[in-house]
């Protein structure tokens, strides 16, 4: 069973693959001029969105495993900044994606956004108190 921040860390190096295997994907149709609506559209700059969160997403979860383990230690608001940055990396290409198809959905974008912002501002707190 993992714990956090070693959950941060498999979720990190998770997000960086997913990030390989999506480019990979992408990169297959995006010679073709008109593929998702063409190169300005809503819907191929949300997939692009989506292909570069989980290389970010990915990033600020490693960076929060070298911070919680070599500097916060355990405290009792660890589990929800680490939780919630994993919350905020699942959320974000799945908004992305939701409103690429449904742009109506643009709320959605509230869930990782909220996540990410209460679990860095959770994370400043501690390192505050250090």
């Amino acid at each position: 069973m993992l714990h956090t921040p070693e959950v941060n860390l498999v979720f990190a190096w998770a997000w960086v693959l997913a990030g390989f295997l999506s480019g990979l994907v992408m990169g297959l149709f995006f010679n073709r001029e008109d593929w998702l609506g063409g190169y300005t559209s809503l819907k191929r700059r949300l997939y692009r969105l989506a292909h570069i969160s989980f290389f970010g997403l990915g990033a600020i979860n490693l960076m929060y495993y070298f911070t919680a383990r070599h500097v916060l230690g355990h405290s009792p608001l660890q589990p929800f900044a680490a939780w919630g940055f994993v919350l905020g990396g699942l959320t974000m290409p799945l908004a992305c994606l939701i409103m690429a198809r449904w742009t109506r959905a643009k709320m959605l974008f509230a869930v990782p956004v909220l996540s990410l912002v209460l679990s860095g501002a959770l994370t400043i707190w501690e390192l505050i108190k250090i």
